[in-house]
């Protein structure tokens, strides 16, 4: 974990979000990629344009510029290699390019939680982000004065699609030295005896050199509310999900688990692309 990018609007839940990365960055020497989208209209930024008005893209540049400097003065930050870039496009593509471009370890986001996932500091754009970057993106709700992952839950149906997902976050497990915890909701529409998941779970687990987990069964009305009453009951750090990179947040479990999983479970959430 030698680059992380840290997206920001300068919001309070994007501070959230950058004090989480400071925190994994003083830990695993890593470098810190702030980046600011401004989203202006072409018009007012093409030169050729007859409505261009450059002096006032210039003053949001500055004023952008003005504000990373209060960011970076930050305590937080003291020690960690901190590079910062302004950037005019469309937030969702910016970020993903600017990722590929400074080739990141993990995208580190803020979010409103409950009040909806689509509110996240850039709109909706946070959301194109989860759901389609081939980078791990880590999306912090709340304040942390430390953040230390020691247990990651990791929930699917265990089929072949997910061992890609899983194979990513051991290798994160194995980067933060955290133990995996795998979990299956029995649901009644698709209710299958202990005997008949274990069945599953191992030969899936046995695929991986991976030994430091724990498997968890649990039964609810169905798996969004499963996960989201299991992790109530336990103290986990982190929840790990999977998307497909296609329609919706999360698609997995060979359907959808709705974007409310992300809005309403209060815990911070790592995604990985299947």
């Amino acid at each position: 974990m030698k680059k992380i990018l840290v997206p920001t609007d300068f919001s309070e839940q994007a501070s959230n979000a950058l004090k989480v990365a400071a925190h994994l960055a003083k830990k695993y020497h890593s470098e810190i990629y702030l980046l600011h989208m401004l989203e202006m209209p072409l018009d007012l930024i093409d030169p050729l344009h007859e409505n261009s008005e450059i002096p006032e893209a210039i003053f949001f540049m500055k004023l952008a510029h003005q504000k990373f400097e209060k960011v970076k003065a930050h305590p937080a930050l003291e020690g960690i290699t901190v590079h910062e870039a302004v950037q005019n496009n469309r937030a969702f593509e910016g970020i993903i390019d600017s990722a590929h471009t400074h080739d990141v370890d993990l995208i580190v986001m803020g979010s409103h939680g409950a009040s909806g996932f689509k509110e996240i500091f850039v709109g909706s754009n946070t959301e194109k982000v989860v759901r389609t970057s081939d980078i791990p993106v880590l999306v912090i709700k709340n304040e942390h004065d430390g953040f230390e992952i020691n247990d990651i839950l990791f929930a699917c149906d265990f089929s072949e699609e997910f061992k890609k997902t899983y194979a990513d976050t051991i290798k994160f497990a194995q980067d933060v030295n955290a133990k995996i915890h795998l979990l299956y909701v029995n649901t009644p529409s698709n209710f299958k005896t202990n005997n008949e998941i274990n069945n599953i779970m191992t030969p899936f687990v046995k695929s991986q050199p991976f030994n430091n987990y724990t498997f968890n069964i649990y039964n609810d009305t169905n798996v969004e509310e499963g996960i989201l009453n299991f992790t109530k009951t336990n103290d986990y750090d982190l929840i790990a999900m999977s998307t497909h990179g296609r329609s919706g947040l999360s698609h997995f479990f060979n359907g959808s688990i709705s974007e409310d999983l992300v809005n309403h479970a209060n815990r911070p959430v790592i995604t990985f692309k299947i």
